[in-house]
């Protein structure tokens, strides 16, 4: 295995640094919007894992709606939230359309499950991402979910999205539906550098919305 080059690990450092900044401002923000919740509120954690973000969001007394697809994590989440009357869990994908899907885990995911477990994907062509064994899993149409809780609530109040790639047709269709309107405020983890064949379409997608909504109303870029 060739060594690095100096300009490749200045450039490895710099991804790691920006990553780590992210990750700050992503939970400062989290911390902001969790401070603007109330009980009565209605969010939603697509992507929930093991409920890192489901557990502050809780805490606010919100009603929150958690997705998770793998059953290694949603059964840890099932755990956690079993006594949480103001959270429902689905073990369920999110997508553009419904039916039965094939979940694709990480290459590492039996050496260290709790880790593996947050790169679980729908979405093939992935990079680390094992698609010889798959899992099939329910999957929902997010979209009409979405019209169907705005109907109810009238709002969402937050909505955050980490769903390994699956984001990007979402984001399409909440864009062509004007679905970001309703909710006051949508962050979402984007993974283009997973899937380089999908770049062109998230660059395009983030610079349509970064047009459109301000970054505290829907921001692509969280984490």
């Amino acid at each position: 295995m060739s060594k690095l080059t100096a300009e490749e690990q200045l450039e490895k450092f710099k991804r790691r640094h920006d990553r780590n900044m992210r990750v700050s401002e992503a939970y400062g923000m989290l911390t902001g919007i969790t401070a603007m919740l109330r009980p009565g509120d209605f969010v939603i954690d697509c992507g929930a894992n093991v409920g890192v973000v489901t557990e502050p969001l809780a805490a606010t007394g919100a009603t929150v709606h958690c997705f998770e697809p793998d059953p290694y994590a949603f059964g840890k989440l099932t755990k956690k939230f079993a006594d949480t009357p103001n959270v429902t869990l689905h073990n369920a994908a999110v997508g553009v359309k419904k039916g039965t899907v094939q979940l694709m885990r990480a290459d590492n995911f039996d050496d260290n499950p709790n880790f593996g477990s947050v790169k679980s994907t729908v979405v093939s062509g992935g990079r680390s991402i094992n698609e010889d064994t798959t899992i099939d899993v329910e999957q929902i149409n997010f979209i009409s979910y979405l019209q169907d809780m705005i109907d109810q609530h009238g709002e969402i109040a937050f909505l955050k999205m980490d769903i390994e790639g699956a984001e990007l047709e979402i984001l399409e269709e909440m864009e062509t539906e004007n679905l970001f309107d309703p909710i006051r405020c949508t962050v979402v983890e984007t993974h283009e550098r997973k899937f380089k064949a999908l770049r062109p379409r998230f660059k395009a997608l983030k610079a349509r919305i970064a047009k459109a909504y301000p970054m505290r109303k829907v921001n692509l870029n969280w984490i």
